[in-house]
């Protein structure tokens, strides 16, 4: 299990001590992020462990995400490759709360919405889809029962089978280049 930094300690540190990992898609990162975080979505750690090993010997890493899930799963990732970090408690959403400034970035072409925004609106399309589909073919019903059940185990393990489907979405994954300059961030 993973520790946490509340978001006023981690506005408190100097920046040359920390480095602050943005796990969440491109397109939520651009949104609004911890001033001086870094994008290296959650799929993408493994590329770049060996260079997170070698800042993680420099700096304290803090990842974050939206809220705080994604972020404790990508701590416990590094974790088993055998580099310290700690979550931000509260994520963004905590880190906003409190009040600290956000900063956002040029969204790479259109604007991509929060991958929970994206998770809500396919599910409830599928649900909606099954119940049409159930009028006509009881066994269209089959469909919303299918998300009703993903929804329900996503919440009792907190891990979100959706988002990983919709995150290797085109829109959602960083271009090459934006790899190769995390990856020049992360040796400089």
């Amino acid at each position: 299990m993973s520790s946490t930094l509340a978001p006023a300690e981690l506005h408190a540190r100097p920046a040359d001590d920390t480095l602050v990992i943005d796990v969440r898609a491109p397109g939520e990162y651009a949104a609004g992020h911890v001033p001086g975080a870094l994008n290296i979505p959650s799929e993408h750690l493994d590329t770049l462990l060996p260079e997170l090993r070698a800042a993680a010997e420099k700096r304290r890493i803090v990842v974050v995400c939206a809220a705080g899930q994604r972020s404790a799963a990508a701590c416990d990732r590094l974790a088993e490759a055998g580099i310290e970090a700690v979550g931000l408690e509260g994520g963004t959403q905590g880190w906003s709360a409190d009040g600290l400034p956000v900063n956002t970035a040029p969204a790479q072409g259109r604007k991509v919405w929060a991958m929970d925004r994206q998770v809500r609106f396919a599910a409830g399309s599928l649900v909606l889809l099954g119940l049409a589909l159930g009028r006509r073919a009881p066994r269209g019903r089959l469909v919303a029962a299918g998300v009703a059940s993903g929804l329900v185990y996503s919440g009792l393990s907190n891990t979100c089978g959706m988002a990983v489907m919709l995150g290797k979405l085109p829109f959602n994954r960083p271009a090459p280049e934006a790899l190769d300059a995390a990856r020049a961030a992360l040796t400089a």
